[in-house]
């Protein structure tokens, strides 16, 4: 069960393509095109996104990808800066791993890229740092 500060709400799904693009950037993640937006918020397995009610303003999000079998990958987690530090992102992640709970199988994997910021989030939830054992790789594929 997720608890909020009053004012906010939770709403299930991904935000609206502006909001999912303004909270990236706002809260120092690497900004992506209204393009990339639009192709990837609906393809997720899971999403939710936090409602500043007084403003109206999309403040908070994240989202699951995965296979629906087994593994699960948490994505997008953000906050914007003004409305950090009001538990916004523990709701958020505490929603998701219990829609993980609730809908995939048992033993689910679920994995994550944890920068700096939300790394104490991240050990909040159970999460480790799985190096020297295993260790995070990527790329970006350029044209």
């Amino acid at each position: 069960m997720v608890s909020l500060p009053n004012g906010y709400v939770l709403r299930v799904g991904p935000p609206s393509v502006a909001s999912y693009v303004h909270l990236r950037e706002a809260s120092g993640m690497s900004p992506k095109t209204h393009q990339q937006a639009m192709a990837g918020i609906n393809g997720a397995w899971a999403a939710a996104h936090i409602l500043h009610g007084p403003t109206g303003e999309t403040v908070a999000m994240g989202r699951v990808i995965g296979d629906g079998g087994w593994y699960f990958h948490i994505i997008d987690m953000a906050v914007l800066p003004d409305h950090q530090r009001r538990g916004l992102g523990d709701t958020i992640l505490t929603w998701l791993l219990d829609r993980i709970r609730q809908d995939a199988p048992p033993n689910a994997f679920v994995s994550l890229m944890a920068d700096p910021p939300g790394r104490s989030l991240y050990q909040r939830h159970g999460f480790k740092d799985r190096s020297p054992r295993n260790v995070g790789m990527s790329r970006l594929l350029e044209r």
